[in-house]
């Protein structure tokens, strides 16, 4: 069993105020030489000395440094985690009425084995299947230990499934709790998201659950995607999901919410219970009843208005996992992304992610490229930025960043004015009355082939802050 997330690392414990500090790095980045691959909703271990990354349509890669990576595995017809997928898990395809797969989970149990959680959907209906394969080694083959769970046709009790209040069972992810125990959280519009207590050695749900645990959703609200991450210093347990419509024009954008629970209740950042994120009574889609809800990490953005063909930006960007390396001392988040003029093609990225002073996550603005956080004066910090606003909508509009200047002693000048403070790694960064709390790192930016700082923060409305800093000749 894999025990790195429920260790606390050196940087994350400066950065959520646990009482260590660390010292300035000096650190020079070179351009990194990224490798790209297209795997949809990536899920991720580390297993072997090496990051692997499972995802939809049996999708699969891998990387030993999170920036070049390798594919293992394209669809489900060319596959390589089953011998023969189709005769193996013909139970769900016939079921599901489909030929293909969609959100993986793998997670390694107590007897070393690799489980991986599979589910097959039409996509149209809540018709689907949830079942799990065994293989001695990550890369497979598996073998089917069949299907635990179904949706669409009758419930657990053998009436008439109803979408507005039960799940779909499709988008696991399965995790150990801070107490060694194991659980699983999904579901994916429909009635909501559920989480199972699940046995440790079978790795199947314990008896007489039914669907779990309804934590959020309902009425065909546009919520899915559950992953579950625990942070051992600030002891919550962090609840990632995604809101809108995968596509390019759905406002695809990634939420978060926490509690000292695997099985809740959670709660955002203005301490509203997620169990009420849910669309009205009788609704398909309603996106207006729940966007006030979750701490939003990401929507659509763009840091320069240059058209098509240049990736400074993302869009639709979801269906996120999360990772604690331990040997690295550094959380990340890991999803695919949608570029703005790239219409429905997607490639997987990665990015540090950060924990404030009031303990929510936070999202380095750009891709890890290697970066380690470090203290920073003020002279590392002036200068020109552009800032994205993430705001709370659920919207195809891509957010355009604005132009500021930081000056020395704390004001921002530009297209919005207001003040910024640095005290030791904690920033604070207040625009019309609002404060963003979070902090700087020096990343690389694709864009600008350079080294930049960076920052990044969150309202406590739950609202996100991204800025770069940018040379006066590329304003």
């Amino acid at each position: 069993m894999n025990k790195k997330i429920m260790m606390c690392s050196f940087a994350a414990c400066f950065l959520t105020g646990c009482g260590s500090e660390i010292e300035p790095v000096e650190q020079t980045l070179i351009q990194p030489a990224f490798e790209d691959v297209s795997v949809h909703d990536p899920s991720v271990i580390y297993a072997d000395g090496s990051y692997y990354a499972i995802g939809s349509h049996l999708g699969f890669a891998k990387t030993e440094d999170l920036m070049a990576w390798e594919i293992l595995s394209e669809n489900v017809p060319k596959n390589t985690l089953f011998e023969d997928v189709y005769s193996e898990l013909e139970e769900s395809f016939v079921y599901a009425q489909t030929s293909t797969l969609w959100a993986s989970s793998i997670i390694q149990l107590e007897d070393g084995k690799y489980y991986l959680y599979y589910c097959a959907c039409e996509g149209s209906s809540p018709l689907s299947t949830l079942g799990v394969a065994v293989a001695d080694t990550i890369e497979g083959p598996y073998r089917d230990l069949g299907v635990f769970l179904t949706s669409g046709t009758v419930d657990t009790e053998g009436d008439t499934f109803d979408g507005t209040t039960e799940p779909n069972v499709i988008d696991p992810h399965v995790f150990f709790d801070k107490n060694n125990q194991l659980w699983m959280v999904y579901g994916s519009y429909s009635g909501g998201i559920f989480i199972l207590e699940m046995d440790n050695q079978s790795g199947l749900p314990k008896e007489e659950q039914g669907y779990g645990t309804k934590l959020l959703g309902g009425n065909h609200s546009r919520i899915e995607a559950p992953y579950m991450l625990y942070n051992p210093t600030t002891d919550y347990y962090y609840l990632f999901v995604t809101y809108g419509g995968l596509d390019a024009s759905g406002g695809y954008n990634m939420r978060v919410a926490r509690s000292k629970n695997p099985d809740g209740p959670f709660v955002d950042s203005e301490n509203q219970d997620m169990i009420d994120a849910k669309g009205a009574e009788g609704s398909f889609f309603d996106d207006l009843s729940i966007e006030p809800y979750g701490a939003k990490l990401m929507g659509n953005f763009q840091f320069n208005d240059v058209g098509a063909l240049e990736r400074d930006g993302y869009v639709s960007a979801g269906h996120n996992s999360a990772y604690y390396d331990e040997a690295e001392g550094k959380y990340f988040l890991l999803f695919h992304a949608r570029f703005p003029g790239y219409d429905e093609y997607h490639e997987v990225r990665v990015h540090q992610l950060f924990f404030n002073s009031e303990g929510w996550p936070i999202v380095a603005p750009l891709r890890y490229a290697g970066e380690t956080i470090a203290k920073y004066n003020e002279n590392q910090i002036i200068g020109n930025y552009k800032f994205v606003n993430h705001g709370k909508e659920i919207t195809s509009e891509v957010k355009m960043a604005q132009s500021v200047q930081l000056d020395k002693g704390g004001n921002i000048t530009g297209e919005f004015s207001g003040k910024w403070e640095m005290e030791g790694s904690a920033v604070t960064v207040t625009v019309d009355g609002i404060a963003y709390d979070g902090l700087f790192i020096s990343q690389w930016d694709d864009f600008q082939e350079k080294q930049t700082m960076a920052f990044t923060g969150m309202s406590d409305e739950g609202v996100s802050l991204f800025g770069i800093q940018y040379d006066e000749q590329n304003e």
